[in-house]
């Protein structure tokens, strides 16, 4: 099924009625401690952006944010790619994906800490973990409905297993593939969250761990929704696009 495109007016606007009722909220309770107006957290943003800390921890969070997702979607797209040809490798492993799919995020985490130590390695392999069997199963579904008619035209034509993937194989999987990018990154950048939170000295969730501590609503809410603002123009500025380039195949041949 299509995705509906949003417009940028109705997107607004309805962001705005968001920062209104937040708004009303904060007027209503009275009480800066616990629920602090708009304004307020929009100037702790401007004064931490304008001292450079809210800029160095974004980039920690961000460069993890991409280790993470480049790691689980190539291990998982490799590892999709093998299960959906190999009915014997899947009947053998298909009881692990399920058993990964199924294991808590924070029990990854706090185990890749216990083992590894609390290093960016350990935490960028938590986050990887979580995901990655979760692209595995959308390129796996994607690699069992290929058209095996040209799959046999490309052995016709005799094309290199190179030029078959490129131009047989890989568009048909990037509907599939473009999907669990858009679900990587979305839950990505949360566990990331949580993986600073509870092991690194860094990073957004690191500083919202601070906060917490010292119970600074605004600086928390300054920080969450600072990141969440960058994560939106990452879903409309290269996700949504790459989604809909990923779809035109589809369409030309549906």
């Amino acid at each position: 099924m299509a995705r509906l495109k949003t417009s940028p007016v109705v997107t607004f606007v309805s962001v705005l009625g968001l920062g209104l009722g937040w708004a009303v909220l904060a007027l209503l309770k009275a009480d800066p401690t616990v629920l602090p107006p708009p304004w307020q957290v929009f100037g702790i943003a401007v004064e931490e952006a304008r001292s450079g800390e809210l800029w160095h921890h974004l980039g920690s969070t961000l460069a993890r944010v991409a280790a993470a997702f480049v790691l689980a979607m190539s291990v998982g797209t490799a590892l999709g790619l093998w299960l959906g040809r190999s009915v014997t490798a899947n009947r053998w492993a298909d009881p692990w994906v399920i058993v990964f799919l199924n294991l808590p995020a924070l029990m990854i985490i706090v185990l890749c800490y216990l083992w590894i130590g609390l290093t960016e390695v350990a935490a960028i392999t938590a986050v990887a973990i979580n995901k990655t069997a979760m692209v595995l199963v959308n390129v796996r579904e994607g690699v069992r409905t290929l058209d095996r008619s040209l799959d046999e035209m490309a052995q016709v034509y005799r094309l290199t297993p190179w030029e078959r993937f490129r131009h047989v194989v890989l568009p048909q999987l990037a509907p599939h593939i473009s999907t669990a990018a858009r679900n990587g990154v979305a839950v990505i950048w949360k566990i990331v969250l949580v993986v600073e939170f509870l092991g690194r000295s860094n990073g957004i969730g690191f500083q919202i761990h601070l906060y917490f501590q010292l119970f600074e609503t605004g600086y928390v809410l300054a920080y969450a929704l600072t990141f969440v603002a960058v994560m939106l123009a990452v879903e409309f500025i290269l996700i949504q696009p790459i989604e809909a380039r990923a779809a035109r195949w589809r369409r030309a041949t549906g």
